[in-house]
């Protein structure tokens, strides 16, 4: 009974002792659950630095377009003509694609070409601006449209003649310039500015051809090469009496209007001439009498100048009123 005692004992102990055991390993399996929690906690509060590292995908990708589009912009400014970064250089710089000219506020860009020799480097003989055979070295061509046939371009029924226009082309070695005085009109359609010969060399050197450019309208005063000779009043042939158109050879700049200003006060302003580029209608009345006039030219810069003549030198075929000689 006593064995049987101590049996029953030894087997509650036992299990006591299982039971002790299975809290221990249910503590063991809570705290596991409890670790686990936590990490899974940990992970969906993370640092910014592993947030940063889990979006990752998602940021570098627009991180990506981002860079690429900020790149795409870079480049395309690189590539943009700009007057402070834009050095002029260029490779196959003669054969510029044709297009058509653009207007700035003060003249233009586009192609610029030659129609002159560049060795031997003629004087020009006028061109459409009537001028005839002249002494200017430094002469141009300008164009007439803007797209084929509109009429839009600077030349405006030879309203352009006489006017100076400082040019620059881009070449191997970076921007050329010079400039040079209105005497013609483009024949090409895709023209800007068509330099003759001597101006060409200064640009193009003996490798002429279709360059890429820009020019702007300035006075002519000062400017060497483009002077055939003195101011002058010119007379159209076949004029008389009865019918006279005039024009202003090297002026100081393309003329704006011509004034006939007769000493009772009466004036009469010059109609330009249609189909005759250049020139300007006298009025017959004046060309009928030996009384005198104040001619005044007026240009698109600069001063005026003025002829002190009688009106019938104007009827004169030919004549080249020299304004040095007709002030008083």
């Amino acid at each position: 009974m006593k064995n049987y005692k101590v049996l029953v004992l030894a087997a509650f102990l036992v299990a006591s002792l299982a039971s002790c055991g299975d809290d221990s390993s249910s503590g063991t399996d809570a705290s596991v659950t409890e670790s686990s929690s936590e990490q899974a906690l940990s992970s969906s509060v993370q640092s910014p630095e592993r947030s940063s590292s889990s979006v990752a995908p998602v940021s570098s990708s627009a991180e990506e377009k981002l860079s690429s589009s900020s790149a795409e912009v870079e480049s395309s400014s690189s590539e943009t003509p700009t007057s402070s970064g834009d050095d002029g250089k260029c490779t196959d710089c003669d054969s510029y694609t044709a297009a058509d000219p653009e207007l700035t506020e003060n003249g233009g860009k586009g192609s610029v070409t030659t129609y002159g020799s560049v060795t031997a480097k003629e004087t020009s003989l006028g061109g459409a601006c009537n001028y005839g055979q002249t002494n200017i070295q430094y002469y141009a061509a300008i164009h007439v449209n803007v797209s084929p046939g509109d009429d839009k371009g600077p030349w405006d029924g030879g309203a352009a003649c006489g006017g100076c226009v400082h040019v620059r082309a881009r070449t191997p070695e970076g921007w050329k310039e010079v400039t040079v005085r209105i005497t013609d009109r483009c024949p090409d359609a895709n023209c800007g500015v068509d330099l003759g010969g001597a101006p060409a060399a200064d640009i193009m050197g003996n490798r002429v051809g279709r360059y890429s450019g820009e020019w702007g309208f300035v006075s002519c005063e000062g400017v060497d090469g483009v002077w055939g000779d003195s101011t002058s009043l010119w007379v159209k042939e076949g004029a008389s009496e009865f019918w006279s158109i005039i024009q202003v050879r090297n002026p100081k700049d393309m003329v704006k209007s011509i004034m006939i200003l007769g000493e009772g006060g009466e004036s009469r302003e010059l109609e330009m001439v249609v189909g005759t580029e250049n020139f300007w209608t006298v009025p017959q009345a004046v060309l009928q009498t030996d009384s005198r006039y104040r001619v005044v030219v007026k240009y698109r810069t600069g001063t005026d100048d003025e002829w002190k003549i009688k009106g019938s030198d104007l009827a004169v075929p030919e004549a080249n009123l020299y304004l040095h000689e007709h002030r008083e």
